[in-house]
């Protein structure tokens, strides 16, 4: 009778929740090694002390730089180390139609957004009024805050669609994937300001699926990314809708369970409706690129599981 072993295959390979492991390990080390870093380095150049610099926005900046710099550098690495794979395959090179993919999902997220805000404005849950600022002031606020708010969500799906998705995803663990990045991605949520345990970790997680699916079905990172920077800067910058509980300006006048009340439109059922339509969209429709992602010269095998087509049904 054949001998299981935990940790390697037959082949003598890593087992991909082994691979998981070391690269949550290596990341928890690496974030806060560079956090560190990028503060301090900001501190001299700003000439202000480490927590003052922590405390305002170059502080947040500085959260998201190293998270990305993190999920890219671990992610490079165990792909090179654990299952010799290039850089190509955290999906973050540009491929054939990733500029279409990127385009497709900037317009579909901020469509699905606007799908949210209709169906509360529709009930009169919230109510928007226009800024009275210059169109230069608003124009150079936009632009500013579309930067961000890519760079924001790259760290994020590098992270949470990068390199742990995608290790179980070539284990034919899709749907373990999927779980275990779409939870702690929601579980991150639950601090901020105005969270509604229910419906914030419900929503939060769903958009974790919503994005791992764009994922899987372009086998890149530019769908989802387009998907979530443009869903965020349309909630803040266009509508001024507060992003994860986070800064109010459009006047909410309930039901919160529709709303999301202070926390905003992503603790609300309109948020929930929103994300299951566009969801469905993403997988059903044909208008996506797939890239060629180099295949693991290793074997993926997963702790436990027999095998599984990866690909999601139509």
């Amino acid at each position: 009778m054949e001998v299981y072993n935990f940790f390697v295959d037959d082949k003598g390979h890593l087992r991909s929740g082994w691979r998981l492991a070391i690269f949550a390990v290596a990341f928890i080390v690496s974030v806060q090694v560079s956090h560190a870093l990028l503060i301090r380095t900001l501190s001299l150049m700003l000439h202000r002390s480490n927590v003052a610099v922590g405390n305002s926005n170059w502080g947040v900046l500085a959260g998201h730089g190293s998270i990305l710099f993190s999920a890219l550098i671990v992610g490079w690495a165990c792909g090179a180390l654990l299952e010799e794979l290039p850089i190509g395959s955290l999906g973050i090179t540009p491929h054939q139609g990733w500029l279409k993919n990127f385009a497709i999902g900037s317009l579909l997220g901020g469509a699905s957004l606007l799908l949210a805000a209709g169906l509360t404005a529709a009930t009169r849950g919230v109510s928007f009024s226009f800024d009275a600022a210059g169109a230069g002031s608003i124009s150079r606020t936009l632009g500013t805050s579309l930067l961000v708010f890519v760079f924001a969500a790259a760290a994020e799906e590098l992270l949470f669609r990068g390199y742990p998705l995608q290790t179980l995803t070539r284990a034919n663990l899709a749907w373990l994937g999927i779980l275990l990045t779409s939870v702690p991605f929601a579980a991150v949520h639950l601090n901020n300001p105005h969270a509604v345990p229910g419906f914030t970790f419900i929503n939060t997680a769903l958009a974790g699926v919503w994005l791992a699916v764009a994922y899987l079905q372009t086998r890149s990172l530019w769908l989802p990314l387009g998907l979530h920077w443009s869903w965020n800067w349309v909630q803040a910058s266009l509508l001024g809708l507060p992003v994860s509980g986070i800064e109010r300006i459009a006047v909410n006048a309930g039901p919160d369970w529709l709303t999301g009340g202070a926390y905003g439109i992503e603790g609300g059922a309109a948020c929930t409706i929103a994300l299951l339509i566009s969801t469905l969209v993403i997988w059903r429709v044909k208008l996506f690129s797939r890239a060629d992602v180099p295949a693991s010269t290793q074997a993926v095998v997963g702790l436990n599981q027999p095998q599984m087509k990866t690909d999601l049904p139509r």
